[in-house]
């Protein structure tokens, strides 16, 4: 199964100059994947919690491009939180870690970038099966 020290953090070449910002991401390069989807959130304030699930398939990177935003990973065993804060930094998160999404600034975009096409039946939405599935008994959250 996956592990959490597979979670990195990653930075991205700011590319700008007098005339403004420029960031590049590239799939297979500055991405570990080749990008198949691209979807964004915002709108979400310091109360909402997104995400709550792992997925089977599905790797990604998560980029706020504007704002700033929190991510809790875990595989169950550890976990840890990133601060996503500048738009030159994001965070790889491979298939079967458990994400949450909070802390959202108002002027929060998400950015999400993802190996695979969508497929809600790759989803764990439920923390105990997400645990079970990892051989891990469960002793609190």
């Amino acid at each position: 199964m996956s592990d959490i020290s597979k979670c990195k953090v990653l930075s991205f070449a700011d590319c700008g100059d007098e005339r403004g910002k420029l960031v590049v991401v590239e799939g297979g390069q500055s991405i570990p994947f080749d990008i198949k989807r691209v979807f964004y959130m915002y709108g979400s304030d310091s109360t909402v919690v997104r995400g709550q699930h792992a997925n089977k398939k599905s790797e990604f990177v998560m980029i706020n491009v504007a704002g700033q935003s929190k991510v809790r990973i875990t595989d169950g065993k550890e976990e840890f939180v990133v601060e996503l804060n500048k738009p030159m930094m994001g965070i790889y998160v491979p298939k079967m870690i458990w994400k949450d999404m909070y802390d959202f600034s108002d002027d929060s975009v998400l950015l999400v970038l993802s190996n695979t096409h969508y497929d809600s039946t790759e989803y764990i939405r439920d923390y105990d099966n997400y645990l079970e599935l990892m051989g891990i008994k469960r002793s609190g959250r």
